[in-house]
């Protein structure tokens, strides 16, 4: 099915296939039409999936008529978790909207308010923004909510774990009413229903996170190996398969500054993206990460959200993710757009109850290989597909 039977226009599909996309997602041909109607959205979308263009278009395609009837007003509002993920939102609506009438701005913080300020007091049609960015400036008069029509909520999930729940509530609390409410999420776990239920009204529910899980273009597989061997793994595959760019997801901070320099010590030269950096240096290693001029990217879970590459070839868990969710959000920042793409996880034998859970929320097994020299001297089991936390098997025998 062609974009053009979602319901958007030509100046929109025009741009979309100017930018090269010939046909719609499964994320997008479900969400496009629901919001075109006017619904409330409930979504859970995996990274990979093309989660923006989902509600960036028909925001479009709503708002094409009209404009910002007066100075420092919205009409629809994108809240992120992140100044990356803001800016990668909003350099969307730009590239969707180049045939169209529209004026958008990516607002967040650590960086000076004023060219913020000045670019709302002419009015922005479209507003995507940092929770804690956008509730201070509308307490110092820079933005006002009453033309609102439309709010999404990206990356909820993200945003819960970072802590954003007053701050997404009291933006809620300031906002008109009868506006339409969606929210995007990886997971709809519980927190995350607990948020739709005050933010989105009788939604339209869809979740293809289960459909995306297991993409053919992306080649999953994992290394048994001890955990004190990991690094020089690395270090081997880099050299050995002179790979010529890789994300490397690590869990802390601290373990990806630890590697970081490990891999200098061996004549790789990575550098490590979490929260802890300053603005100012992520956002210029993810420009020069984009452009290739890094080759090798060290990112915890909290600070990769915002790392979006097009044409990114390989992700690596040198730490498996928890909970099974994240491994699925994580490899699906390669395979984009139906590209070819690998996914490798180190795995040692403290990981085996992760793994079941990973490869149960899969559906199926990760092929497992040895490097010859990196054998694991603790074996890590068989894995069970049917893998149930014992927690949740005593509630299920309660």
């Amino acid at each position: 099915m062609p974009f053009s039977k979602l319901g958007l226009s030509q100046p929109i599909t025009d741009a979309i296939h100017e930018l090269g996309y010939d046909k719609p997602t499964t994320i997008q041909s479900k969400a496009i039409p629901a919001i075109l109607k006017g619904e409330d959205l409930l979504a859970a979308a995996q990274t990979g999936t093309g989660k923006t263009a989902s509600f960036v278009l028909p925001i479009l395609e709503k708002l094409a008529q009209g404009e910002t009837q007066r100075k420092k007003r919205i009409r629809a509002l994108i809240l992120t978790p992140t100044r990356e993920l803001a800016e990668q939102v909003e350099q969307k609506v730009r590239d969707y909207s180049k045939h169209l009438n529209l004026t958008s701005l990516a607002m967040y913080g650590g960086v000076d308010e004023q060219p913020q300020k000045q670019a709302l007091i002419e009015g922005v049609d479209i507003l995507v923004a940092t929770p804690g960015r956008l509730l201070d400036m509308y307490g110092k008069r820079a933005v006002y909510f009453e033309e609102v029509e439309m709010l999404v909520l990206d990356e909820a999930d993200r945003m819960l774990d970072m802590g954003f729940i007053e701050d997404i509530n009291k933006i809620l609390d300031r906002l008109p009413t009868d506006i339409q409410h969606l929210l995007f999420s990886a997971t709809l776990s519980n927190k995350v229903r607990d948020l739709a239920k005050t933010a989105v009204h009788d939604p339209f529910e869809i979740s293809i996170a289960a459909n995306q899980a297991s993409k053919k273009n992306i080649e999953q597989w994992l290394i048994t190996v001890d955990k004190d061997k990991k690094s020089a793994l690395l270090s081997h595959l880099i050299k050995e398969n002179d790979w010529n760019q890789a994300l490397i997801f690590i869990e802390t901070k601290h373990g990806a500054a630890k590697l970081a320099q490990q891999l200098e010590k061996r004549g790789i030269e990575a550098e490590a993206f979490h929260s802890g950096r300053s603005q100012a240096i992520r956002q210029r290693l993810l420009e020069d990460f984009k452009a290739g001029k890094i080759k090798y990217m060290i990112a915890t879970g909290v600070g990769a959200r915002g790392i979006d590459i097009e044409g990114l070839e390989r992700v690596i868990n040198y730490d498996l993710p928890f909970p099974a969710d994240e491994y699925v959000h994580r490899i699906g920042r390669t395979g984009r757009a139906d590209a070819q793409g690998e996914a490798i996880s180190f795995v040692s034998k403290d990981n085996f109850k992760n793994l079941c859970m990973i490869e149960s929320r899969l559906g199926h097994l990760i092929e497992r290989r040895e490097v010859e020299g990196f054998e694991p001297r603790k074996p890590v089991p068989i894995s069970i597909l049917n893998y149930v936390p014992k927690h949740k098997r005593q509630q299920k025998e309660g």
